[in-house]
């Protein structure tokens, strides 16, 4: 009999999102819907996924174990937000303004405003500052269904506020339930101090913040800003090689605004993903679609932004890309931690069906990150992240727009979010936090 400490039981629908990843072409578009499901973990991990008649048969819960009836909700794993910029500091609320007026996102960065202006404000901020910011973006995003993310640096651009940002992202991390994936990108922006030094600024980030985030052990990956204005192409590769023989995963923002050859790159080298791609090129399709470097796609910026030019989904999806959604959670072009928002913007900007859209953000959003042999599915032996669902079917989660339908999510086994409220015993270290049962 397989132990069990933990059993979900009722579920309507059930999107497992299993199979081999990353799903590409046809895979993308099967969700592993199981009806009348049954779910059991044990440890924090998932032993069991099946009908009641099995589970019954074969599985055999613990003295004390966590029962939850799921009650004819809809179920679907944690979503894995592979794409956000989230230990920053202030307010871009009035460019907004300026961007309804006219204003473009060039026009902005040259006048000293977009990313700048954030830097200006993360570096005013401590590191206690910034991790309680994370936190508070945290519980949003878990009442919202994720339980994962990626977060990115680069908004301190020098060496004590990358580090502080990227400390900020590791104590946040031990404290709260979702897990963060951490990325440095110094090479996100030219700082102020460097716009007439940008070759002294190149050779700072190769030969002291590499190291130091190295020898620290604070990031996981390393992205770069390949766009007119900011890293060209050859500086871009010559970044990410001092990145690669540091021994960090490699990121690349490609072809958001002008393709520079951003994707082939990141295909060439090995990268574990490209991102943005809303200007991408044939070129980088066909790079994509046969190599193992995700497409992330973040269909919220265009829309942030008011841009016509959307990445183009279908088309990596049909040529046999490995195709991730995120949110860019970031102050500028994208301010929403919300995947189920990105979801909806898959299928009604980009044309994905919904189980695309819910495969780009579970299970190739793992894969994106290198987490899909841990998460990103609901299969036997990964992580029993689930995100239950007040709704009457999987339809549901897109064709009802403007409302958040999460009622449970379990992390690991353990509730964290009990009828849309945040239950962990939070600002505590990991090992300790508990839930309390239904």
């Amino acid at each position: 009999m397989i132990k069990a400490d933990c059993v979900v039981t009722g579920c309507r629908e059930l999107a497992t999102c299993r199979g081999p990843i990353p799903k590409r072409r046809e895979a993308l578009n099967d969700a592993g819907l199981v009806e009348n499901a049954w779910i059991a973990g044990c440890g924090g991990r998932i032993v069991f996924v099946g009908s009641e008649e099995e589970f019954r048969r074969t599985v055999r819960p613990e003295a004390g174990a966590v029962t939850l009836d799921a009650g004819g909700l809809v179920g679907f794993p944690g979503f894995v937000d592979a794409h956000t910029h989230l230990p920053f500091a202030g307010s871009r609320a009035n460019e907004f303004s300026l961007r309804i007026q006219g204003w473009t996102y060039q026009q902005l960065a040259a006048r000293g405003m977009g990313i700048r202006s954030t830097v200006r404000a993360t570096r005013a901020a401590t590191r206690e500052e910034l991790r309680d910011l994370c936190l508070a973006r945290l519980d949003e995003m878990l009442l919202h269904g994720t339980t994962t993310a990626e977060a990115k640096s680069g908004y301190g651009l020098n060496l004590a506020d990358e580090i502080k940002q990227l400390e900020a992202v590791r104590d946040a991390g031990a404290l709260h339930p979702v897990d963060l994936i951490p990325t440095f990108m110094g090479a996100h922006e030219i700082p102020d101090e460097f716009r007439d030094r940008k070759e002294e600024y190149l050779d700072l980030l190769i030969h002291t913040i590499v190291p130091a985030v190295r020898d620290q052990s604070l990031a996981r990956f390393f992205d770069v800003f390949c766009e007119e204005g900011v890293f060209s192409l050859d500086e871009t590769k010559r970044l990410a090689e001092a990145a690669l023989s540091a021994g960090f995963g490699l990121k690349i923002h490609a072809d958001e605004f002008v393709s520079l050859g951003g994707t082939e790159l990141a295909a060439r080298l090995g990268a574990v993903s490209a991102e943005h791609l809303i200007a991408i090129t044939e070129s980088g399709v066909a790079a994509l679609a046969g190599s193992e470097t995700a497409a992330i796609l973040l269909p919220n910026v265009p829309f942030f932004l008011m841009q016509d030019k959307k990445a183009p989904a279908r088309r990596l999806i049909d040529s046999g890309a490995a195709v991730a959604l995120a949110s860019d959670f970031n102050p500028g072009s994208s301010m929403t931690s919300n995947m189920q928002w990105v979801v909806q913007l898959g299928v009604f900007q980009m044309r994905m069906t919904i189980e695309e859209a819910l495969n780009a953000a579970t299970a190739n959003g793992a894969y994106a990150v290198r987490e899909h042999d841990d998460r990103g599915s609901l299969e036997p032996g990964k992580k029993m992240d689930l995100v239950l669902c007040d709704m009457p079917s999987l339809a549901d989660l897109v064709y009802h727009v403007g409302r958040n339908p999460v009622k449970h999510v379990l992390k690991e086994g353990r509730i964290v979010v009990m009828d849309n409220k945040v239950v962990y015993n939070g600002r505590v270290v990991r090992d300790d936090r508990v839930a309390s049962s239904p």
